[in-house]
């Protein structure tokens, strides 16, 4: 059996034990976060040392990315995923059993790194075993667990902390994990694979590593330490932006490369790639921002805002099968530019909110998004792919995530860092009505019972209470922009999409 024709023996079962193994990895990207405070306290340290336990797993996954191409051609695609998975299951059982912060970490970073080839092989894999006219089918289906996954995380990763202790957010990747590996191995063990011996980059991996790990540091502490206030904010920056432009002119001129740029050549890749980084971009500033403002400003538990945020997953699970079904019957560009109209207007209703606005207006515009959320990943996806060649699957797929993976870095700092400074500068304008002399002013201290020091600080409250307001406003309507521009992007690129994809769509 040649390998373009290779079927798993139940393929049902090939793809649970594939999507499983996403599931638990996208997971895993959130799960902890909101068992931060509790991981802090019970090592013995601040909630800023805490976050290492995010930093450490984010950086690793982000350097280990790329490499995936060129492990999958040393190693086998099937050996790779399998090996990743184990390796997956190890490094969280590690992480529970931790007694210390550095443990913690040292743990965190290795199972960011081994987890890093786990979503472009479930892609390369889905696609290699579906048939050329079921290929969105498949990237629908790995769609749907990147949306409902991060949903689920901080939902389920609360309720483990609240009812059982914080190491439970790592042992549940140990049964799902080994049942994952299992299935995945009994399907997919006999499919051929070529084998390539190719020499390592070792100069591209030291300025990925030095470049990027000290941009994920740069992204994660620059609000902590005031951005370009922090000399060592300035001289990691100087030295990543060194690496990267060195890593850059490298990788164009080495023979093999470790990251291969030369895909951005392929129009439909560079167009796809710029229009899925941008759009997850959006996609994770929105969901960062909302369960943030919904817990400082609203009042809101971590459960509950998970809870409001968590309708998004809902249309995605019933329309990506659908979308995966007739997605090749219909022009790409279009379902894109839909979902990015969609996901804009949901922004748009966003910035009409106001704080009266109730949990089920929010949970319900979260609903609707999820529409464009479920027309989002497998058009964009199928895109940037559809030019490549069949051994160019896996480089691309490893590129798209990684760059996908920083997008989502820069959005967290960027959209937090925006949000805060626009609370700032509302804060001011609105203090500005607050004087002696203003009817509205002396009307409330009379409310309040008269002026006091006790009515100054309920009225600062109240100040920035709508500061936050006025700053949440303003941050979906930069969104909303950022989709309407997405919307015009997309139809950069240029059919056919499926065509010379079909025969990818069988393996490599």
């Amino acid at each position: 059996m040649s390998e373009n024709t290779f079927r798993p023996a139940n393929m049902a079962l090939a793809v649970v034990g594939i999507s499983l193994a996403t599931f638990m990895q996208v997971l895993d990207t959130t799960i902890a976060n909101v068992a931060l405070p509790t991981i802090s306290g019970n090592l013995g340290v601040s909630s800023e040392q805490g976050t290492w336990v995010v930093t450490s797993f984010a950086v690793c996954n982000a350097i280990a990315l790329p490499l995936t191409g060129w492990m999958a051609r040393r190693f086998g695609e099937v050996k790779l995923f399998l090996a990743s998975v184990i390796l997956f299951v190890i490094t969280s059982f590690l992480c529970g059993i931790a007694r210390s912060m550095p443990e913690l970490v040292v743990f965190r970073a290795l199972q960011g790194f081994v987890a890093g080839p786990l979503y472009p092989m479930a892609q390369t894999l889905l696609l290699a075993i579906f048939p050329a006219a079921k290929r969105g089918m498949a990237l629908a289906l790995l769609a749907m667990v990147t949306v409902v996954a991060p949903i689920i995380g901080p939902i389920s990763g609360g309720w483990l902390t609240d009812n059982y202790s914080w190491p439970w957010i790592f042992f549940i990747n140990v049964p799902i994990g080994i049942f994952a590996a299992l299935v995945v191995w009994t399907q997919l063990r006999k499919r051929p694979e070529a084998i390539v011996h190719k020499p390592i980059d070792y100069v591209g991996l030291a300025l990925l590593v030095l470049g990027v790990g000290l941009l994920q540091v740069v992204l994660d502490k620059g609000n902590d330490l005031d951005w370009f206030e922090s000399n060592f904010i300035l001289g990691a920056t100087a030295v990543s932006v060194i690496a990267l432009v060195a890593l850059v002119i490298w990788e164009l001129t080495d023979e093999h490369p470790i990251i291969n740029l030369r895909l951005f050549r392929y129009r439909n890749f560079s167009v796809g790639t710029l229009s899925l980084v941008l759009g997850y971009a959006g996609f994770f500033g929105i969901n960062l921002i909302l369960p943030q403002w919904l817990q400082t400003q609203m009042g809101y538990t971590p459960v509950w805002a998970g809870l409001a945020a968590a309708p998004i997953g809902i249309l995605p699970v019933f329309l990506s099968p659908l979308v995966g079904r007739f997605a090749h019957k219909t022009d790409l560009r279009l379902l894109a530019a839909g979902s990015f109209l969609v996901i804009g207007a949901s922004c748009y209703m966003r910035a009409q909110f106001s704080t009266d606005v109730d949990y089920l207006h929010i949970a319900a515009v979260q609903a609707f998004m999820g529409l464009g959320i479920a027309l989002f990943f497998m058009p964009t996806t199928s895109i940037l792919l559809s030019s490549l060649k069949p051994q160019e699957i896996a480089d691309g797929s490893g590129l798209a995530t990684f760059l996908r993976v920083l997008g989502g870095s820069f959005a967290s700092s960027l959209t937090t860092w925006i949000w805060h400074r626009r609370e700032i500068f509302h804060h001011a304008q609105l203090s500005e009505h607050v004087t002696a002399y203003s009817p509205a002013t002396q009307r409330y201290l009379d409310h309040l019972g008269g002026a006091s020091q006790a009515s100054a600080a309920q009225i600062d409250r109240v100040v920035e209470h709508q500061a936050y307001m006025l700053a949440t406003v303003d941050q979906f309507t930069l969104m909303g922009w950022l989709f309407a521009a997405l919307v015009l992007i997309i139809w950069l690129a240029k059919p056919p999409f499926f065509a010379k994809s079909s025969e990818s769509a069988g393996g490599h």
